[in-house]
């Protein structure tokens, strides 16, 4: 049995949140914010004769779960098929019936993401995949998309999926008096792995550098209400920059008493992503947020 989550993936948020906001402050603030500085890590554009495709992977370093996600883009696709290094096919899609006749173009998809520790706390039907497991369901490399078209051509084209995965953003903080979230530079990948841990997977040479040692081209942070408004708050910032300021007008505009949780992810070059959230945040509060049960 998978355990929910509620957080939203990289790709997903990036991609589609600046075609589908729902509302008046995310119209503002994420729109603004978020898709003007998405061209900081991008897809591999063009992707052969693709117009762009992208493989990564990303972490959850505080519910300790990892997902395998890729996206390819042509026009007037009906098939798209995509296989792994060492050729196994991992993904094909076949549009039938009014999809057929109208073809798609963009296809994103994540794999489910199971949990990478044993949580001693947890339910015992949790489907659970080490970080070593992981990749080795996943190999580093050239993966191959290939489409055919409505004129029965095919498209093809390739991305390479690394292993280079940037540590768990670490001391993630919240400053309710200035809107300041702050954080520093990690050296793990939470509950996937400690950093003695990840010293054997370099020793042994299943990963090519420790995370810690991974540059961080981006940091993406998210301040999210968790009232089911939707009204979050999403940037992303240089690899440099350790603190943003929530807007000032975007505060005052949530309800009293709105909790809140915080995501803080680091991102490479090319997009391998890890998350750090920090919850237990009360916004404008006047008689107290409540307890999750």
């Amino acid at each position: 049995m998978q355990r929910n989550r509620t957080h939203t993936s990289l790709l997903s948020r990036s991609l589609s949140a600046c075609f589908r906001l729902k509302n008046w402050w995310s119209a503002v603030f994420t729109l603004a914010a978020l898709c003007m500085s998405a061209g900081i890590a991008t897809a591999t554009e063009p992707c052969g004769e693709l117009d762009e495709c992208k493989a990564l992977i990303e972490i959850n370093a505080t519910d300790g779960d990892v997902g395998f996600h890729f996206l390819a883009d042509a026009d007037n696709l009906l098939q798209l098929f995509v296989r792994a290094p060492d050729g196994t096919q991992v993904y094909k899609a076949l549009a039938k019936g009014h999809l057929w006749d109208q073809t798609f173009t963009e296809t994103f998809v994540e794999s489910a993401e199971p949990l990478c520790w044993f949580d001693p706390e947890g339910d015992p039907d949790d489907i659970v995949i080490t970080l070593e497991e992981f990749l080795g369901r996943w190999p580093q490399g050239r993966y191959l998309f290939v489409g055919a078209d409505i004129d029965a051509e095919r498209v093809r084209g390739r991305t390479t999926l690394d292993y280079e995965l940037p540590a768990a953003p670490a001391d993630v903080e919240y400053d309710d008096a200035t809107g300041i979230i702050s954080w520093a530079p990690g050296d793990d990948l939470g509950e996937c792995a400690s950093r003695a841990r990840l010293n054997r997977l370099v020793n042994d040479g299943v990963l090519p550098k420790h995370p810690k040692d991974v540059v961080v081209m981006t940091w993406e942070v998210v301040f999210e209400p968790e009232d089911g408004s939707g009204h979050e708050f999403g940037v992303r910032v240089p690899g440099d920059q350790m603190q943003v300021t929530v807007p000032l007008d975007y505060r005052n505009a949530l309800p009293d008493d709105t909790p809140v949780k915080i995501e803080v992810g680091a991102i490479t070059a090319t997009d391998n992503a890890t998350f750090t959230e920090e919850g237990g945040i009360c916004i404008n509060e006047v008689e107290g947020c409540e307890e999750d049960d």
